[in-house]
Parts: C-alpha cells; sequence; structure tokens
C-alpha cells in the first residue's frame, strides 16, 4: 500500500534518505546543466511535467503522434500554472535548446512535439531517484520493478502530473520553500543547504558548510544580487542566518526551514508512491490511462 505524507513525514529514516536524494540531484544538476534548466523554477517544473504527462497519454492512445503546442498552451492556462504567453516563450525556449523536437513529417498548423530521448532519459533517472528514495523508507522494490518494465514510466508520469499539479501543498507551499522555489535554481539551493546540514546546536539552529553566498551563486551559476536578496528575506523570516560574523562564518538554517523542506519532499514522494502503486497492478494497462489533466 503507498505511504501517505504523515507517514513519509513521520518516518525516522526520512532526513537521511532525503539528504541522500538531494546530494543526487545535486550531481544531475550539474552533469547535465541544460536539462535541468527545464525545472529552474516551480513554474517551469510544473509545466514540464504537464507536457510529459500529455505525451505520454497521447503515445499511449497513438504512437508517434506526440504533444500538440496547441494543447500544452491550453493545459497550463486552464490548470493556472501560467499564462499563455509564459507557457509559449517556454516551449519555445524547449525548441531552441533541443529539449523538445517536432515529430517527423507532422503538420506545420498542429505541429506535434517529442521529448529528445536525453530528456527522457533524465526523467527515468529523476523517477529512479525518488522510488529509491521510498524503496529506502520501507524496503519495497519499487526500483527493480521499474528497471524491469522500464514502459511503466509511460503510465506512471502523467499520475504524477496530475498529482503534482492538482496539490494545494506543491502549489502553494509553505513561506520559506515558497521563497526559494520561485527563483531560478531555487530548488537546488535547498537541496544543497539540506544537504550541508550539521547537528542542531543547542538553541535549534542547524549549522550548513555554507560560508559565502558569492561562494554558492557562483557554483550554482546563480545571480549573487538575486541570491542575496532572497537569503536576506530568509534571514529576516528567521528561517536562517551566520553563525558569527555574515560571509565568514557558516549559514545556520532553522529547524523549522528544515521541516518544511522535509515535508515538501513528503508530499511529493507520496504523489509518486500512489502513481507507481496504481501503475504497477498487474491488470494495469497503459492505454487506459485517465485524462484528468485535459482541460
Amino acid at each position: 500500500m503507498a505511504m501517505t505524507a504523515d507517514e513519509i513525514l513521520s518516518h525516522p529514516a526520512l532526513e537521511a534518505c532525503v539528504r541522500g536524494q538531494a546530494q543526487t540531484l545535486l550531481s544531475m544538476q550539474e552533469g547535465a546543466p541544460r536539462i535541468a534548466s527545464v525545472f529552474a523554477t516551480q513554474q517551469r517544473w510544473l509545466m514540464a511535467h504537464a507536457a510529459l504527462a500529455q505525451y505520454y497519454r497521447r503515445e499511449a492512445s497513438e504512437a508517434g503522434s506526440g504533444l500538440l503546442a496547441e494543447r500544452f498552451l491550453e493545459i497550463v492556462e486552464h490548470h493556472d500554472i501560467a499564462s499563455r504567453n509564459t507557457a509559449a516563450a517556454f516551449l519555445k525556449e524547449m525548441l531552441q535548446y533541443d529539449i523538445v523536437r517536432v515529430v517527423p513529417n507532422s503538420a506545420t498548423r498542429h505541429r506535434m512535439l517529442e521529448p529528445a530521448p536525453a530528456v527522457l532519459a533524465a526523467l527515468f533517472g529523476w523517477h529512479v531517484l525518488h522510488l529509491a528514495t521510498l524503496d529506502r523508507l520501507d524496503g519495497g522494490g519499487r526500483v527493480a520493478r521499474l528497471n524491469a518494465e522500464p514502459a511503466l514510466l509511460g503510465a506512471i508520469e502523467p499520475l504524477v502530473a496530475d498529482g503534482l499539479i492538482g496539490s494545494n501543498e506543491v502549489r502553494d507551499p509553505e513561506a520559506t520553500f515558497s521563497l526559494f522555489t520561485w527563483i531560478n535554481e531555487g530548488g537546488i539551493v535547498m537541496d544543497r543547504l539540506i544537504v550541508g546540514c550539521g547537528q542542531p546546536a543547542s538553541d535549534g539552529r542547524i549549522p550548513t558548510d555554507v560560508t559565502s553566498v558569492s561562494v554558492l551563486a557562483q557554483r550554482l551559476k546563480l545571480s549573487r544580487t538575486q541570491l542575496g536578496r532572497k537569503f536576506a528575506e530568509a534571514e529576516a523570516m528567521g528561517s536562517l542566518g551566520w553563525c558569527g560574523a555574515r560571509g565568514k562564518s557558516p549559514l545556520w538554517v532553522s529547524a523549522d526551514f528544515r521541516r518544511q523542506y522535509l515535508s515538501a519532499q513528503a508530499v511529493k514522494l507520496a504523489i509518486i508512491d500512489a502513481a507507481f502503486e496504481a501503475c504497477a497492478k498487474p491488470d494495469h494497462r497503459v492505454a487506459g490511462m485517465a485524462t484528468s489533466m485535459e482541460p
């Protein structure tokens, strides 16, 4: 039975598992920065999942059909993920950098698109990573099942996208988490802070191995000014600060900041687990997937 977000959040091994997950996400970002840029903000992350869901659903009904650009724009607008113009600009950028491609011989007026092979490989790796976290929590065999039946990804991803887009917790996260999710690479910034966490101090603050905003921004290829501004906002909220002199001592994060991060991960993992369980049943058929994200 799939675990709920509350069950995942209360698991004693969650923090260690999620820190390992965050470290792998950082490695994936460093290894494929162009593909990682697709998911650089919460908005882009949700648009990418919406596009992949539509692609897999159309492929399930007719192989080689790809996703329709116009339908993608309608879905994004209908679910209030972004404006139509923002979604169109996102799609144009994806085409420019060969993240998605025009399906050969598709009509000019209703051109069909498909993700590049590298994108589908990265998506598979993303799912394997999160299923591995779930396996570590309950000793399950999700990763082995997906590796044995990689076609399951086409059934799982649309349900994951539905769950993410339909989740209030995902769409409207808590204050500090929300502060970072809407800047470029904000999720990666939080992953980096969590990976660098040490043991809590007596005052409950958790020191990290980050000592310079400039160095962090440079390593993650972010704007020093933008990142510094967000850190200042988070500091004013009591979510992080400096153990000593600013910029010359370790940065600390609050226990509540870490709780918000773990809570967000638990919600995401529960959505992925529910989708996997629904699709891993012996009688499941990819062609029978629901189309709940269609407007």
